[in-house]
């Protein structure tokens, strides 16, 4: 098992490139099932839930081949509708596989899914979609088993913004017999990203981006190219790592707009962050202020920049409040925080962070996958050395992050335990 030993007090400088976004190309492996071909996907990190979702894939009879960043995906010997538990366990996005399967061939039997455990995630919603879209569905045995010859149109409203869910029911609708609209849909950049693939297919999906998503379904789709967007959450702790550092560094490769809710937070912190040419520059200033964060569905401040932004706010002048509205144990990392000599009260779902002059080295452990983040953050900001244990979380979603870091300046190195 590897760990990272981080040592801090170096201020980040020069450029970095942001990688693919994990969280936008799994759903659109996933969509590769739909039709029969091969598919071009381009811009895709490597990462571990890459790895998962690809062995998946070849458990079906897919044919994968990954060539750098780009992986090309034959699905025109897909003879297999069932996920088993051994790959579906490690991964909660493994069970999107649920609605193309059924699309297309009829049935599915799929797995109850893992992840990272962060709280509950129910599937409650994508399986009471699928429902209103004609499936038959049986939980047996720690699987979902489904079947429908066809599914047909139907208007869905979701109880909850649910961005699987809305992944999940825009796949199975896009061959659905005439019109689906989901309501109270998910907004996320990933949601656009995946409809934009899906169109690319010949679906005809209008109104990705906003609350209400229409499919007009159509009788097949065909296998596509397509490139997958940036990473907005790679480049957000890359924003957040050079304000941590004090540091000025040049971030390309992503999309700012997407990251609107970290930045004017980050602003009112005093950090300047300025965008030229596609080029975002992020520069520290003598000393960050507190600020308030609530967490919220896109687009408010995403749970995932969370941790993240806890670990800026350790070092800030005074107090601030973060409160967590998504996921109910999203503040794992405190306790490791606190090693840091970081000064954090949990009440409930809201965190009082109370700024302290600096951060000490210390030995951390990994929780999850934003967790993970949070603490190298800390420890680039710490006095002495940091030891950073269960880093495989983090390999779940960054690409060689420490690389990336080492190249802006820091002294980061991964070692085996």
């Amino acid at each position: 098992m590897d760990k990272l030993i981080v040592k801090g007090g170096k201020k980040l400088k020069g450029e970095v490139t942001v990688s693919g976004s994990k969280n936008a190309a799994l759903p659109i492996f996933v969509a590769t099932i739909l039709a029969p071909g091969i598919n071009q996907i381009s811009n895709v990190p490597f990462l571990r839930d890459i790895n998962t979702t690809i062995k998946v894939l070849e458990s079906l009879g897919a044919k994968v081949d990954g060539s750098g960043h780009v992986v090309k995906i034959d699905t025109s010997g897909i003879n297999s509708h069932e996920a088993t538990y051994e790959l579906v366990k490690t991964m909660r996005a493994s069970v999107l596989v649920l609605g193309p399967l059924l699309a297309r061939f009829g049935r599915a039997r799929v797995s109850l899914p893992g992840g990272c455990a962060i709280g509950a995630r129910p599937i409650n919603l994508h399986l009471k979609g699928l429902q209103a879209l004609g499936a038959e569905i049986v939980l047996e045995h720690g699987y979902v088993e489904a079947k429908c010859k066809r599914l047909k149109g139907a208007r869905i409203n979701f109880d909850i913004s649910t961005v699987g869910g809305t992944e999940h029911l825009m796949m199975a609708a896009a061959t659905a017999k005439g019109e689906t609209v989901l309501e109270n849909a998910a907004r996320e950049p990933e949601i656009v990203d995946l409809a934009c693939y899906l169109n690319r297919m010949g679906a005809k999906i209008e109104g990705a981006g906003t609350d209400t998503i229409r499919i007009q379904g159509v009788s097949e789709l065909s296998a596509a190219n397509y490139e997958v967007m940036p990473d907005r959450i790679e480049a957000g702790t890359f924003m957040i790592a050079a304000a941590i550092t004090g540091g000025d560094i040049k971030i390309h490769g992503m999309k700012l707009e997407h990251l609107d809710a970290l930045a004017f937070k980050m602003q009112d912190a005093g950090v300047e962050i300025t965008s030229r040419d596609g080029v975002v520059r992020v520069k520290a200033p003598k000393k960050i202020k507190g600020v308030n964060i609530k967490t919220r569905p896109y687009p408010g401040f995403p749970t995932d920049m969370q941790a993240q932004f806890m670990a800026l706010m350790c070092i800030a002048d005074g107090a601030s409040v973060i409160s967590e509205n998504i996921f109910e144990n999203r503040f794992m990392h405190v306790s490791e925080l606190l090693r840091f000599g970081a000064d954090i009260t949990v009440e409930g779902n809201t965190a009082t962070v109370k700024g302290v002059k600096k951060l000490s080295g210390a030995p951390v452990m990994a929780t999850d996958l934003r967790a993970s983040a949070s603490l190298i953050l800390a420890g680039l900001a710490a006095d002495n050395t940091s030891e950073i244990s269960r880093i495989y979380h983090l390999d779940r979603g960054y690409e060689s992050i420490e690389k990336k870091l080492a190249g802006l300046g820091a002294d980061i190195v991964r070692v085996k335990e």
